[in-house]
């Protein structure tokens, strides 16, 4: 009896420090609240995995993610006796948790946008530390052609990008290529699309061969210290950087650069 094949709904690969996870397996696939928590679980998994140092999070191909599955959200709306708004608020709350999952990563986590990046597939790129994309990548919150509005993905959004650019995201609809989103901040570099995996990945690598421990505890600060008044955050910046001084991988290395003169 032939049992019917699941999709991947994330990959998952670690070489040389760097844990790339592929949506969809490489094919595109919509954010179900299946694949929220299948990506969520390997985030969890790889921050917490000593082996990985670097997070990347790759959608291949023409869509990097096209948001949730509006056909799994219409089809909950048909069936449910309550309009679906249980599964709604399950679904928003887990991708909540995903979100702030990669905003809140101890460990560099840099998106790989090869192709479009709508609603809730580009508020995941934008709560990465990163983003690097090929020239055929779009950047779109559609919710006001619909009929809606990006309510959640423009919490991620507002913090990578100036009011007026998310303003236009929002109350446009509209498609953006990559200069647009180069100058508004959304992504880092734009990298010719023969090159663009290679090239994000040689990075990841180099990031991922540089003293752990210090990133690590200087990304945590980083992101804690952000919100805190000015003499707060240079109160908690300062007990890192103690830390960082005193880190033994660290001291071993001066010490080896000493000697080497």
């Amino acid at each position: 009896m032939n049992q019917i094949q699941q999709p991947v709904l994330v990959a998952r690969d670690l070489a040389d420090g760097v844990m790339t996870l592929t949506l969809g397996g490489g094919k595109a696939h919509p954010l179900s609240l299946a694949m929220i928590e299948e990506l969520t679980a390997a985030l969890e998994a790889t921050i917490a995995d000593d082996e990985a140092r670097v997070i990347l999070l790759h959608g291949p191909g023409p869509i990097f993610c096209a948001g949730h599955d509006l056909k799994e959200i219409n089809r909950r709306r048909e069936e449910d006796a309550d309009d679906g708004v249980a599964f709604l608020g399950t679904l928003f709350d887990a991708c909540a948790r995903l979100m702030v999952t990669i905003a809140e990563a101890p460990k560099p986590t840099i998106a790989l946008v090869e192709g479009i990046a709508t609603a809730a597939g580009l508020q995941m790129v934008a709560s990465c530390d990163m983003a690097f994309a090929a020239p055929a990548a779009r950047f779109q919150l559609p919710g006001v052609n619909n009929g809606g509005f990006c309510s959640t993905p423009s919490v991620a959004v507002s913090r990578a990008v100036s009011r007026k650019h998310l303003m236009e995201l929002l109350l446009s609809g509209e498609q953006f290529d990559t200069d647009w989103a180069l100058n508004a901040g959304l992504v880092n570099r734009v990298l010719p699309a023969d090159h663009v995996v290679e090239e994000t990945r040689a990075f990841a690598r180099t990031l991922a061969g540089r003293n752990a421990g210090p990133i690590t505890n200087g990304i945590r600060t980083l992101k804690a210290q952000m919100d805190l008044p000015l003499a707060e955050a240079y109160a908690l910046s300062r007990d890192t950087m103690i830390g960082h001084f005193t880190d033994p991988v660290r001291m071993e290395m001066a010490r080896a650069s000493k000697f080497a003169k």
